[in-house]
């Protein structure tokens, strides 16, 4: 009588292995474990040869525990086996040549970097759940903190909402010309939310928000210095069409931004603004700092014509060094910003990914 294997799919955690038995409406499940080391599958079910019986066996790389958990569904078995030490393995099998019948289960496959990024993922949970729990007992001012952070997340959302609704209405009814005078119609509100902006490098030195001080200093120095000394200070960009391109972009990623962390005060989660939050920063943010480069290199000459901000010098080296020069230096500075930006917002979505996943299964 033939033999029959059905496929197996295997993917490993630093304590545990998982088997994905192909096998569907499995009957009479028979799993042993031999020496601690060699696992024994027995099962009627249909595979990829019908309704038949099924076998296999697989000597693992190194000793597993006896206690073996599976469960049976219509579709296949699933197997959980846990390590006698806890170790990353670098195959599943003692022999080198892997069976024919088994492959990486794709659903459930981790790197190891990635297990020990999980780990460290749930390690910071426990904590952060310790630390919630600790300061709902102890910190009597939890709720006066949580009401503020609220309130100027729902201020700059309303301003950027109000910014991001003026220049959508004038750009349906002007068209193209709604490009040239952006900032005498939004420059009032993009000053006023952008000098609120200050509080978010403020919030995290006071404790008052887990982010990083750093990316958040980057953003909201080079936004405004993009909006006070490249338009602010100069009359002549106020009326080039960079300046919509720019106040644009800047408002469509923050009317996204600010409700997710408005909501997140509260314990709130809509999955349609997270998707949003997590996502549409990855073509807007880019495009953002290639805007913003833009301005910069539109204001270069004038500022060389104009001297403005112009660093004196003795009479032997000459009149003064240009502010342009600074500028030069600025844009390097700034793609270095974009870099350690996205790098930040990048490993921010990843964790979001990987709880979610884990979340869900």
């Amino acid at each position: 009588m033939q033999i029959l294997t059905p496929h197996v799919y295997w993917a490993q955690r630093h304590g545990e292995i998982y088997l994905r038995v192909e096998l569907s409406d499995a009957k009479n499940v028979n799993i042993s474990l031999q020496e601690s080391q060699t696992l024994q599958f027995r099962a009627q079910g249909h595979g990829a040869k019908g309704e038949n019986p099924y076998t296999f066996s697989l000597e693992f790389l190194e000793p597993v525990r006896p206690e073996i958990s599976h469960k049976s569904t219509q579709r296949q078995v699933d197997i959980k086996i846990k390590k006698q030490e806890e170790r990353w393995w670098d195959r599943l099998t003692l022999q080198e040549k892997k069976p024919l019948f088994l492959a990486p289960d794709f659903d459930r496959w981790l790197e190891e970097s990635d297990a020990e990024m999980e780990i460290q993922t749930k390690e910071e949970e426990k904590l952060n759940k310790i630390s919630v729990e600790s300061r709902v007992r102890k910190d009597p001012y939890l709720g006066l903190k949580k009401g503020y952070l609220f309130m100027y997340n729902l201020v700059q959302f309303l301003g950027f909402s109000w910014i991001f609704v003026n220049m959508t209405v004038r750009l349906f009814i002007l068209g193209q010309d709604s490009f040239y005078d952006t900032f005498h119609t939004t420059a009032d509100m993009m000053y006023f939310c952008q000098m609120m902006a200050v509080l978010e490098v403020i919030n995290p030195l006071l404790g008052l928000v887990r982010t990083g001080v750093f990316p958040a200093l980057i953003q909201v120095a080079g936004r405004n210095v993009i909006l006070f000394v490249i338009f602010g200070s100069l009359d002549d960009m106020q009326n080039k069409p960079v300046v919509f391109f720019v106040f644009y972009l800047w408002s469509t990623i923050e009317i996204f931004r600010y409700p997710f962390y408005m909501l997140a005060c509260i314990g709130t989660d809509w999955p349609m603004l997270t998707w949003f939050r997590y996502n549409l920063w990855i073509p807007l943010y880019p495009l953002g700092v290639v805007a913003e480069a833009v301005a910069v290199i539109q204001s270069l000459p004038i500022f060389d014509e104009t001297r403005l901000f112009s660093i004196p010098l003795p009479a032997g080296l000459g009149h003064s060094l240009s502010f342009s020069y600074t500028l030069q230096l600025y844009l390097v500075l700034m793609f270095l910003g974009l870099f350690i930006n996205f790098r930040h917002l990048y490993k921010l979505r990843q964790r979001r990914y990987r709880l979610r996943k884990r979340k869900a299964h």
